[in-house]
């Protein structure tokens, strides 16, 4: 038996085969081409055009996450600039495919070197580039095995046009060797609900055949597992397809206090299947995807059918929408084209609106038409706000341009630290877990190297969680989460214990985080926030509210 460790991705667990994928196409042979480079560049463009239809095709069958994602990828395969790195490659006589891998490198160490959000696409333009090499070379493209039988796919990465199109009948759960939780992987696992565990480096050593218990809950892979492990894996799996199946019911505690449990989605597309699942609304609708790969703003008139679509989706209930957070780390040329050695402490979020305020001014316009269009519920907050006077600067201007509610995220120490006064200028905050972990533990989410300090569980985040919701409770203005922390149950019950009031989540979560909070009345939620502030790492934390948890359930068993 071998145990690995990972990031687990959702909560579920799966037993099976191992089938590996197949390793990628070698580096093409740099050698003179006996074409000359107008034919060449002929098999290059259609091999580009080719490679971007299916990728859009795809997503269009997709849907979801992965239509955005898709089709993102689908422009890169045509982007002009790579095109022109490719002409020039094939006007020194190399063949087409060299041109193309050699262009496409090139690009991707340029995005790998930019980290953040751009450093994390640097892995599709690999699979674009295969994509278009093995159509050139009129080999198949690279894509997940089809054994015949249900198996765990084994892959050093998965690209997202595979991971949008995987099998579930067949593909049982999936690990990978690279990958961390916001990569494409990651995020389109989490959307499939698929059981996945992502960045299991030593998971190169399984091979075809092996028997794994992939325990995404626990972060796990188990080679070899005992017959005991099986059987525990097994029961959990029932478990959680009797929960999955049971009646949907509003977010509450025990004692039957609400918490509202919503969603966070990136468009419109993932409405249905997320009202499907029990969502009482959306605490995080991302406008990014309106405006990357874009050269100029969407207009008003565009952004507002857009937030239509969504809003008239889910009408009566609350749809908490958050202006463009743009930056550096997601460069937009209209918006901020200036390099930034550190762009997660520069130029980003309402820094970056107020700095060219015409966009949040039609963005908010936008947004307020419509809401006066349909029967949602809107609030929108502002991204990155470190400062009163930003809360207060873009309450007010909310205000002036007809949002009726105006709120805050609250992503930085600074803005949880005096979030008494930050309140006191808007009407609602929601806590984004990624970013105040990234910042409170000065640890880049993006960079796998510190990946065991980004953990919402330590302390000194639960600390600073903990004084935003005193403010709320205070001031008796709400606090959500639109972390990914929400979709981990127990943390889900310390959250609530912290004082906040609502939960945002992945759809794929709703199940497990519901019938997490029914367990514990308020004053057990409570009693697991105490336990894990008084812990002195993350993984301490975390066992002193399983440990808590554990006495709270003995207890009533013993007086039962």
């Amino acid at each position: 038996m071998m145990e690995i460790r990972g990031t687990g991705i959702g909560q579920g667990v799966a037993v099976g085969p191992v089938v590996r994928m197949a390793e990628r196409l070698p580096e093409p042979v740099d050698r003179p081409s006996h074409l000359d480079p107008q034919r060449e560049g002929e098999r290059a463009r259609a091999s580009l055009s080719v490679v971007a239809a299916e990728l859009a095709n795809r997503g269009a069958t997709a849907g979801g996450a992965a239509k955005d994602v898709l089709e993102a990828q689908a422009m890169m395969a045509e982007d002009p600039s790579l095109i022109d790195e490719v002409t020039k490659l094939l006007d020194t006589g190399k063949t087409a495919e060299r041109a193309v891998f050699e262009a496409f490198a090139a690009y991707r160490d340029l995005l790998a070197g930019m980290g953040g959000y751009m450093g994390e696409r640097a892995a599709d333009l690999d699979d674009i580039s295969q994509r278009v090499i093995a159509h050139l070379l009129k080999l198949p493209a690279p894509g997940v095995p089809n054994p015949g039988h249900p198996f765990v796919l084994v892959a050093r990465d998965l690209a997202p046009a595979d991971t949008a199109m995987l099998d579930l009948d067949q593909v049982l759960g999936l690990v990978t060797v690279d990958g961390g939780p916001t990569s494409h992987t990651a995020i389109l696992a989490r959307e499939k609900s698929i059981v996945a565990v992502v960045g299991a480096a030593d998971a190169a050593a399984l091979a075809d055949g092996d028997t794994v218990v992939v325990d995404a809950a626990g972060g796990l892979v188990i080679s070899s597992p005992t017959p005991e492990q099986v059987a525990d894996a097994n029961a959990r799996i029932a478990e959680r397809a009797a929960l999955q199946s049971a009646p949907v019911t509003p977010g509450a505690l025990a004692d039957g206090t609400p918490v509202p449990l919503l969603v966070n989605l990136g468009s419109a597309d993932g409405a249905a299947e997320a009202l499907k699942l029990g969502a009482e609304g959306v605490g995080l609708f991302r406008t990014e995807f309106l405006f990357l790969g874009h050269d100029t703003a969407p207009s008003v008139r565009d952004q507002q059918e857009h937030y239509t679509r969504l809003l008239r989706a889910f009408a009566g209930k609350k749809v908490v929408v958050r202006v463009l957070d743009a930056g550096a780390d997601k460069p937009l040329s209209f918006l901020n084209a200036a390099d930034e050695e550190n762009p997660a402490l520069g130029l980003r979020g309402i820094r970056a609106l107020r700095h060219s305020e015409v966009i949040l001014r039609e963005q908010l316009t936008a947004l307020a038409a419509a809401d006066a269009a349909t029967d949602a519920e809107v609030w929108v907050m502002a991204p990155m706000v470190a400062t009163v006077d930003e809360a207060r600067y873009f309450s007010a201007l909310a205000k002036e341009l007809g949002v009726r509610v105006a709120g805050v995220m609250v992503e930085t120490p600074s803005a949880a630290l005096i979030a008494d006064r930050v309140l006191a200028a808007c009407d609602f905050a929601s806590i984004g877990t990624n970013d105040l972990t990234q910042y409170t533990m000065a640890a880049d989410r993006l960079l796998g190297t510190v990946a065991i300090l980004q953990d919402p569980w330590h302390p000194a985040v639960l600390r600073l969680i903990g004084e935003v919701g005193a403010a709320g409770a205070e001031l008796g203005k709400p606090v959500g989460i639109c972390g990914e922390a929400a979709a981990d149950p127990l943390l889900a019950v310390v959250l609530v214990g912290l004082g906040a009031t609502s939960l945002s989540m992945s759809p794929s979560a709703l199940a497990d985080v519901r019938a997490s909070l029914a367990r514990y009345s308020p004053d057990d939620a409570k009693a697991l926030a105490r336990a894990a502030l008084a812990a002195e790492g993350a993984a301490e934390a975390k066992q002193a509210a399983e440990a808590a948890a554990s006495e709270i359930t003995a207890s009533r068993a013993t007086a039962s």
